[in-house]
Formats: structure tokens, C-alpha cells, sequence
């Protein structure tokens, strides 16, 4: 693999552990839900912060701490669900939009309330848009295979919480969307082989469906979004 040649070879970076934590400390506590600015400054500010090899790994890390976390999350509600109502509900990470499909409202949006307290519209769409904006140097402090899978698994989820879960599409959720999705595509242009794209992301592809963007403050829309048009557009290249 490309990736492990990189970091036993010529291509080997330095790396500081220490100072990942202290980013991975800074970004977790300093950003989020509770901080007073807006959340596309937020992202701004975390993008920023995480401008190196030692931020693009943590980039990495928050991906793929919450697609494990809401992963996990989704495991919990489905078996607590079988629990109280005897309905068994399949979760699978390659695809979860048959399970959304499937529960709907029955279960909750775990983006929202994961342990890590890493917020979708703040710390992950800032992760998205430096692996994204980094990607040619990925394979030189991770392997972008596993990644770039936790990327979609994310946008799976966010897109299904839309269509599914009641998840109220403002123009924060589109814009983490539409950083997973330009961040994903970067990723797979700098990689020699680049993975299949997942079937719900295949399944996204095949449909142009436009759905409106509302303002985070009010109740009024201000714009669309056709998630299967930005995709053809950001990965048929």
C-alpha cells in the first residue's frame, strides 16, 4: 500500500503525538455546540487550527471517532428498540439507509449526542475540509482507504437523518454535506486505487431529488440542495 510505503520510506513525516492531543484537547473544547460563534466560523477557525500533518491526523481521528461512536450509537437504539418491541433492526455500516428506511422516527440522530463531543456542523465539517484540502499528503500520515469510508459513512448518516430521522435541513447541515462530499472527492483523486463508492453514496447518484435549505434562525427557506446532482458533479470526474 502506497500509505505504508510513504511512512517506511522516503516519504516518512514527522510527526508530534503531543502535540495532536493538545489540537484534538483545543478543538474538542474550545468548538462546538456551546461555543458563541456560528458554526461556519467555527469551521473556519478549527480549519485553521488544523493546517499540518499533525492537524490533518487529527482531522482524521475526529472522522473516524464519530463514525465509530454514532456506529455504536445506532447499535444501542436498535437493540433497545428489538428490546421494548421484539422488532429486530439490521444496522450495517456500509449502508444504513435500509435500517433508517426501515425505523424512521423510531430512532434518534446520533450526530447530535455522541460521547466525543464533537459537533457535525462545527469540529466535523472543519475535519472534512482539511482532509479534503490535504489530501495529497494523507498517505503520508494515514492510510486513506478506512478514511475515506468513514467519510461517507458519516454523510450516509446525515443525508438518512434528513429523509428519515427529522433532521431539519438548514444551511449548516448542507454545508457539512457538501464538505464530506468535496472532501471525499478529493480524497479518492489523490489515491492510485481508489475504493468503490459505497451503494447508498451509488444510490444517491441515481436520483436528483432538490430539497430545501432553511435558515438556522427561522423557519423560512433560503435555498436547495440536490445531493445526488453534487455528488455526480464532485465524483464523476
Amino acid at each position: 500500500m502506497r500509505w505504508l510505503r510513504q511512512l517506511l520510506g522516503g516519504g516518512r513525516v514527522q510527526l508530534d503525538t503531543g502535540r495532536q492531543e493538545t489540537l484534538l484537547r483545543d478543538v474538542r473544547l474550545r468548538y462546538g455546540a456551546r461555543a458563541q460563534i456560528r458554526f461556519a466560523e467555527q469551521v473556519d477557525a478549527v480549519t485553521a487550527l488544523l493546517d499540518s500533518d499533525d492537524g490533518l491526523v487529527v482531522a482524521a481521528r475526529i472522522v473516524s471517532q464519530v463514525a465509530d461512536e454514532a456506529h455504536a450509537d445506532l447499535q444501542v437504539q436498535a437493540q433497545d428498540i428489538h428490546r421494548r418491541t421484539g422488532r429486530r433492526l439490521l444496522v450495517h455500516r456500509r449502508n444504513y439507509r435500509p435500517l433508517w428506511m426501515e425505523a424512521g422516527q423510531a430512532l434518534r440522530w446520533p450526530l447530535f449526542t455522541l460521547p466525543c463531543g464533537f459537533h457535525p456542523y462545527a469540529q466535523v465539517a472543519a475535519a472534512a475540509t482539511v482532509i479534503g484540502g490535504r489530501a495529497s499528503r494523507l498517505d503520508r500520515v494515514t492510510d486513506p482507504n478506512p478514511l475515506v469510508t468513514r467519510v461517507f459513512e458519516v454523510l450516509d448518516l446525515t443525508v438518512a437523518g434528513w429523509e428519515y430521522g427529522r433532521v431539519r435541513i438548514d444551511t449548516d447541515a448542507a454545508a457539512l454535506v457538501d464538505r464530506l462530499i468535496s472532501g471525499a472527492g478529493q480524497v479518492l483523486a489523490a489515491m492510485d486505487d481508489p475504493p468503490r463508492l459505497p451503494p447508498p453514496v451509488r444510490e444517491l447518484m441515481r436520483r436528483n431529488n432538490t430539497m430545501d435549505v432553511h435558515d438556522p434562525a427561522g423557519g423560512r427557506a433560503v435555498g436547495a440542495i440536490n445531493v445526488g446532482a453534487t455528488l455526480r458533479e464532485r465524483l464523476l470526474v
